[in-house]
């Protein structure tokens, strides 16, 4: 038993460059889909999303990349100390994911495309959020209904958000 709780279980805390890195992968998943308008690639994207749901990254063949090979390339390559977060927020950040893939995967199937389009919108929205300025909105929504100290106070990473997009691009 002590093995399948270990199996069905995800991490606390979490690391969250790895979070965004999946979070980016998402974005992709769902910007191919988008443009190429082939269902079975809701396939994939939906079942990564319950397969972090239900076990971490054990099972997502996008979160095993992300911990395994970019998170530690990117930490050494660059020089980033990924920060910790809080496991049970970002679980259910992917509950939410999973509806919404899952939704848009049944509504394709049924022929109902545009509520496909909508629904991966919203989620490419939030996953580009996450991606891209680290405000997880599936942890904001946590916070509200259960409480998170972590998640209370988005202010300062919306703050680090808004600075590093002001900043002009060099090109090396």
């Amino acid at each position: 038993m002590h093995h399948v709780r270990n199996f069905f279980s995800f991490p606390d805390p979490v690391n969250e460059t790895s979070a965004r890195l999946v979070a980016a992968g998402v974005v992709a998943q769902a910007v191919l889909f988008l443009v190429l308008r082939e269902g079975w690639l809701l396939v994939p994207l939906a079942y990564g999303f319950a397969a972090r749901v239900l076990t971490g990254p054990t099972m997502s063949p996008l979160g095993q990349l992300s911990v395994r090979v970019v998170t530690p390339l990117v930490e050494r390559r660059f020089g980033v100390t990924s920060r910790r977060v809080p496991g049970p927020p970002k679980r259910f950040a992917q509950l939410i994911g999973l509806g919404f893939s899952a939704a848009a995967a049944i509504a394709w199937f049924a022929g109902a495309p545009v509520v496909t389009y909508v629904l991966l919108a919203g989620l490419v929205v939030a996953a580009s959020l996450e991606a891209f300025a680290a405000i997880c909105m599936g942890c904001i929504v946590y916070s509200a209904i259960w409480g998170c100290d972590d998640c209370d106070d988005i202010s300062e990473r919306l703050a680090a958000a808004v600075s590093r997009a002001r900043e002009p691009v060099t090109v090396d």
